[in-house]
């Protein structure tokens, strides 16, 4: 019986002791406090700690309990004075508890009377045989009440002093531990004198046993007590609610959260912010939000998921913008235009085509509505034209782009590819700050580290963001990836995005930026969403990831807010408050050098020469021709490209006396297009518009005749516009050059 007894015994302290709810702590890499968040119950209760620094240990056992160190849970000589004082003065003056039966006291939260007494010297008893002595100091430590709703030396330290218990003076931590004795009668807002006594008697006692020097305790003396509970830090809100409140898929064991964020670096970013929203607000433009990524680690040193405004709950500050879905404008063109490289779709300079463009009644148009007719396609990504980069998009296929997205971490994009359809380039689908930043930075972190694997590719380098000091718990930081053996965008075509990514004109510096040695180079790009509701810039150098988005949270847009305008200056500015980088190496054995031609930018062959006049075998003997290939476009290409391109050159004329023979396309139309369904709206005179048609002819100088229901309308030289006003219905329009060539278009005018 008395063994079942002793085993009974030996397992009455289930651990743990405590269940109570913890305050959200977030931590900086450097374990400064960056934000809290109170607990669930009303209470600043920070997760508990089972060590407490060596000043405070010194006090609180001075203070509560002198002999804690060599009694084995219960203090038989306390108790015996207790309970002489206590019969002395007829009414309970003294209770003689230990720290250890303060902690089982805290922990059961019971009535005081003899029995709970008798009983909690059996529980301490117990619990000197689980935990050390410094153990339980700890958790006497976390657990104490300090007085109003703050429990535990850590939030005490806090509260009352603005920094942690590891930074206070023997003043500070002598009034802490008179605290817990009596909370809700003597503490800093209420009976001030009283605790300063107490506290005074503590610095006196520590002096007396040699804890403190003479000068010491007389320096204590002169410090005053705070008058009433500080605010707590708030350096990062945004990231320790979207953490609680389970917006990223990290686990953690506790409500203590090392992160990897940097104090200096997210303070210098909301200062940034903070100054531009200044800017932002002539504009009824409300929030803005930044994240910097340090690219080797991957580890989140800024995070900024909004401007803090809780005096204007209009502004919607409270929001986390980057974890949030946005339209990301055109943010995602860099990845076509890898992906292209790689598949070997087209080459950095290819020209690709900048007409009008209507496909499946979707009619994309450049943000200053005109158009080049062909530019290189680094041009076009450097400048983001929205009409070349659908093109790319339909030929690279929708659905082979959303499908790379995906295996890069795109995880918002929630619905079939044909959802979204062309329009995903443009923005049409939703991305979050979180996710681009991690995609961009995962390739960065890939070309970095490709010279020192030889040539090879990491599954480990492709993963998104981490905040947390440690490896989450149970789960690796690449879940997310699906196919760990297929590497999506490799060394050379990352490195040749990048290239052309980094020559995007600066705001306010045009290109003057080159000119400087001392100039990072950034590969940057802009978005900027349908409705002018959202801004974005994002930045990569071999260091750092940079993602800045400006805009309204309830997705208000508004005028001019545009990612070059708003979002740019941000970024840049951040980028000048980090350390400089140099630029990425080139990925020597990913590339190989190709002789291209330089006006199509397609790989040179025999037909890239140039030649400067044209005839043929009815004029000229083919024996005495010199044959010379021509770059040329189609008419419609040409047309627009060659008013942006001034060494594109046009076909030579015609030698005298020599006709051109009917071959290949010298005209083309350019609007309508194809079995276009037009409608044509009332002038505000009353009268029914009228629609402008528009050809473009090959050789300068010809004459169009043009023809609508085999009518003769008119001809046109050079310029070849004609304006028409044809009723409803479906119709025919002929052209007709000088040499014979016919272009035949179907078209309909709709009232609807």
């Amino acid at each position: 019986m008395l063994g079942v007894i002793l085993v009974a015994y030996w397992f009455f302290i289930p651990p743990p002791l405590f269940n109570s709810n913890y305050s959200y702590v977030l931590l900086d890499k450097n374990k400064r406090l960056l934000q809290a968040r109170i607990a669930n119950d009303g209470q600043w209760r920070f997760p508990a700690k089972l060590t407490v620094p060596k000043k405070f240990e010194q006090a609180i056992v001075s203070f509560e309990d002198k002999r804690f160190y060599r009694h084995p849970g219960v203090d038989i000589l306390a108790l015996g004075r207790a309970m002489y004082d206590n019969i002395k003065r007829k009414k309970v003056v003294s209770g003689g508890s230990t720290i250890t039966m303060q902690v089982i006291r805290l922990s059961r939260n019971k009535p005081r009377n003899i029995w709970q007494k008798i009983y909690e010297i059996l529980l301490a008893i117990r619990l000197e045989c689980h935990y050390s002595k410094e153990e339980i100091l700890g958790i006497y430590a976390s657990h104490a009440p300090f007085g109003g709703n703050v429990v535990g030396l850590e939030a005490a330290s806090w509260r009352y002093f603005g920094r942690s218990s590891n930074e206070l003076s023997w003043s500070e931590v002598a009034m802490l531990a008179v605290l817990p004795n009596n909370p809700t009668m003597i503490r800093p807002d209420k009976n001030r004198k009283a605790l300063l006594i107490k506290r005074n008697r503590l610095l006196l006692l520590l002096h007396q046993i040699g804890v403190i020097n003479a000068d010491t305790y007389k320096l204590s003396l002169l410090e005053s007590i705070p008058d009433k509970p500080l605010r707590l830090p708030e350096f990062a809100p945004h990231l320790l609610n979207s953490i609680a409140s389970g917006k990223f898929p990290y686990k953690h064991n506790n409500s203590l959260i090392e992160s990897t964020v940097d104090f200096n670096i997210q303070n210098q970013t909301a200062a940034i912010l903070k100054r531009h929203h200044q800017q932002f607000e002539a504009n009824g433009i409300h929030n803005a939000a930044a994240l910097i990524i340090e690219v080797e680690s991957g580890e989140v040193l800024a995070y900024q998921g909004n401007i803090s405004n809780p005096n204007k709950p209009d502004y919607h500050s409270y929001v986390d913008i980057i974890p949030s879905p946005r339209s990301p404008g055109s943010t995602l063109k860099p990845l076509l235009f890898a992906a292209m490289l790689q598949d070997g779709l087209l080459l950095p300079n290819t020209l690709v085509a900048d007409i009008p463009t209507q496909v499946s009644g979707y009619s994309p148009e450049n943000f200053d509505l005109n158009y080049d007719g062909a530019v290189p396609a680094s041009k076009a990504l450097a400048r983001s034209l929205n009409v070349p980069a659908v093109r790319m998009l339909q030929q690279y296929r929708v659905e082979r782009f959303y499908e790379l997205l995906q295996k890069l971490g795109i995880t918002t994009l929630t619905k079939p590819s044909g959802h979204y359809g062309l329009s995903l380039i443009l923005g049409g689908g939703e991305n979050s700050m979180w996710e681009l930043g991690g995609v961009y930075a995962s390739l960065a972190r890939l070309l970095n580290h490709y010279p020192q694997y030889n040539g090879h590719y990491h599954k480990n380098d492709l993963h998104m963001p981490l905040f947390f000091k440690s490896p989450p718990i149970n789960e690796s930081p690449n879940a997310w990836l699906k196919y760990p053996n297929h590497f999506l965008l490799n060394a050379g075509a990352i490195y040749s995005t990048f290239e052309a990514m980094k020559e995007v004109m600066r705001p306010g510096e045009e290109q003057l930026w080159t000119q400087f040695n001392s100039a990072q180079r950034i590969a940057w790009k802009t978005g900027t969403s349908f409705g002018l509701r959202d801004g974005w810039a994002i930045g990569i150098t071999p260091k750092y990831v940079v993602v800045v988005w400006v805009g309204n949270a309830d997705g208000e847009g508004r005028p001019g807010l545009t990612g070059i305008n708003y979002a740019a200056p941000v970024l840049f500015e951040l980028f000048r408050a980090l350390p400089a980088s140099q630029w990425f190496s080139k990925p020597h054995d990913d590339l190989q050098q190709i002789e291209v031609c330089t006006q199509s930018g397609y790989r040179a062959s025999t037909i890239c020469t140039t030649g400067k006049y044209r005839v043929s075998d009815a004029c000229e003997s083919p024996s005495l021709m010199q044959h010379v290939s021509w770059f040329i476009l189609p008419p419609a290409m040409e047309w627009y490209y060659k008013t942006h391109q001034t060494n594109y050159l046009s076909l030579p004329p015609w030698r005298k006396g020599c006709t051109e023979p009917v071959s290949g396309i010298a005209m083309e139309m350019i609007y309508p297009r194809k079995s276009n369904t037009i409608y044509v709206p009332i002038e505000i005179t009353g009268e029914k518009g009228k629609c402008v048609f528009e050809a473009a002819h090959r050789q300068q100088g010809i004459k169009i005749f043009w023809h609508l229901d085999n009518n003769y309308i008119g001809a046109t030289v050079d310029f070849h516009q004609m304006e028409l006003n044809p009723p409803k219905g479906k119709h025919r329009l002929v052209l007709v050059d000088e040499q014979g060539e016919r272009l035949e278009q179907l078209f309909e005018i709709t009232d609807k």
